[in-house]
């Protein structure tokens, strides 16, 4: 397995590009690197039949989050407000940072 870069992380606001989801927005909860899927807050939504147990107690049917591949998702820029390409470069003091392709501002904090 190599080491992927990858341009979306956990706690950006991204939108979903195709599928049935397509046009909705949230923040990444989560991101596998091994299956290439992202986790993304309130998208995605399935139900999922849950037998009793000890820890959670009462069963039935559990709504939760399901996984989305990365492909499917874009960056939400903060300052172009629209979906965007992320790009990497290098700042002044040395630093590595991911940037906008449309407007060129910086993604990262």
């Amino acid at each position: 397995m190599c080491a992927t870069a990858f341009r979306i992380r956990k706690d950006d606001q991204v939108m979903v590009v195709s599928g049935k989801e397509k046009g909705k927005t949230g923040k990444v909860m989560s991101v596998n690197a091994i299956k290439n899927t992202v986790m993304i807050e309130k998208v995605n939504i399935v139900k999922k039949h849950q037998k009793p147990n000890q820890q959670q107690g009462q069963g039935g049917i559990v709504e939760k989050e399901a996984s989305i591949h990365l492909s499917n998702v874009m960056v939400l820029c903060a300052k172009c407000g629209k979906p965007v390409r992320v790009g990497r470069k290098y700042l002044e003091d040395g630093v590595k940072v991911r940037f906008c392709k449309k407007c060129g501002e910086v993604i990262d904090k």
